[in-house]
């Protein structure tokens, strides 16, 4: 019932398979900020070294694997060690990483996910979709 209020607001839409998404009023009314093209610009570029994400398996315990920028980042978790994505998912650094970035939908997406206390391959799979999503959505923005 909820749903619907939301959707008859204009809030929430519906796609042809059942999936709810924000719409950008919605996304207004919750207090995402607005992203136009150079934000999402911003978001998708390059970082310097010092901003690079870093991945680790714990700490002090460095894999020599980086990205530099959102899509790098994106690729990298499909293959990075299933270990090195916990412990990071467990501490919110790539909640932190992508907020850096300029990306606060994105980190509140990733929360919820840590939220989810995924682990293996499904916790893998979940972050993928949500980063490659998000990377779309912010590259039709640049367009």
């Amino acid at each position: 019932m909820y749903l619907l209020r939301l959707k008859i607001a204009g809030y929430v839409s519906v796609s042809g398979e059942g999936h709810y998404a924000l719409t950008e009023s919605g996304k207004e009314i919750l207090g995402f900020p607005k992203i136009d093209k150079d934000l999402a610009a911003k978001i998708l570029g390059k970082t310097s070294p010092d901003e690079s994400f870093n991945f680790y398996v714990e700490i002090d315990q460095p894999l020599g694997v980086s990205s530099d920028n959102l899509s790098d980042f994106c690729d990298q978790i499909k293959s990075v060690d299933i270990r090195s994505i916990e412990f990071h998912v467990t501490r919110g650094d790539f909640e932190s990483w992508t907020r850096s970035l300029g990306d606060i939908e994105l980190a509140k997406r990733l929360r919820l996910i840590r939220e989810a206390n995924l682990t293996g391959e499904k916790l893998r799979e979940t972050l993928y979709k949500a980063l490659k999503s998000r990377c779309e959505e912010l590259t039709q923005k640049t367009a």
